[in-house]
């Protein structure tokens, strides 16, 4: 009798947890199959939201570009609200750390953001960049209308054919991009001698500076 309650105690559980892996992949999918929503330009800027490894990497490498005026460190891409630090680190929210790119569209345009974005990760690495690994870390290119989906998708099979590699990035409809807590924003620049940021961001932002020279802001 012990061994069958156990034996039902087990399959109650199992089928429980299989029905909450259900229940997040059915909400994921309707995030991923969402109407995307396009945000409006603000006093002529526009912006732009991408997903690469760890946000203050990926922070560091977007402010560095001529015609950015601000990155902002957040989470998107995922099913819940209000997400937090530790609520995304654990995988369950589906969000990934994400960054707002507010820019100026007659400097610096869309495909542009795009070229950037794929020229400044590892294309190949799923579910994360460099040493970050997991959900939280994956690489995702939001779109707010067919227009962006089109040059998104161009850019893609053009980099598969030319490196012959798979690009591991998702591509999602944007809905909602959510702010990071205050402490993870400019944080390369606020943290410079972080072991973390000495040891990946620099050298990730510096790898990106090497190969586009061109779209560096001139510092002074």
């Amino acid at each position: 009798m012990k061994n069958l309650t156990t034996l039902m105690i087990c399959l109650t559980f199992s089928f429980t947890s299989c029905q909450t892996k259900k229940n997040k992949t059915d909400k994921q999918q309707n995030v991923i199959n969402a109407t995307p929503i396009e945000v409006p330009l603000k006093d002529g800027m526009a912006r732009a939201y991408f997903a690469s490894g760890c946000f203050w990497c990926v922070e560091a490498v977007y402010e560095s570009v001529t015609g950015v005026s601000e990155v902002i460190n957040g989470y998107s891409g995922g099913h819940t609200k209000n997400p937090t630090y530790p609520a995304s680190n654990t995988g369950i929210t589906g969000h990934a750390e994400a960054v707002e790119v507010i820019y100026n569209p007659v400097v610096v345009d869309f495909p542009t953001l795009v070229d950037v974005y794929f020229g400044s990760q590892n294309i190949s690495q799923a579910n994360g960049q460099g040493p970050d690994r997991g959900s939280q870390y994956r690489s995702i290119i939001f779109y707010q209308n067919e227009a962006q989906k089109t040059i998104i998708s161009q850019k893609i099979k053009t980099i598969s054919e030319q490196l012959n590699s798979t690009v591991a990035a998702e591509v999602y409809p944007f809905q909602k991009f959510w702010r990071g807590e205050d402490y993870h924003q400019n944080y390369e620049r606020l943290h410079p001698n972080n072991s973390y940021i000495r040891n990946v961001s620099i050298p990730r932002l510096r790898k990106f500076e090497q190969k586009f020279p061109h779209l560096l802001k001139t510092k002074h």
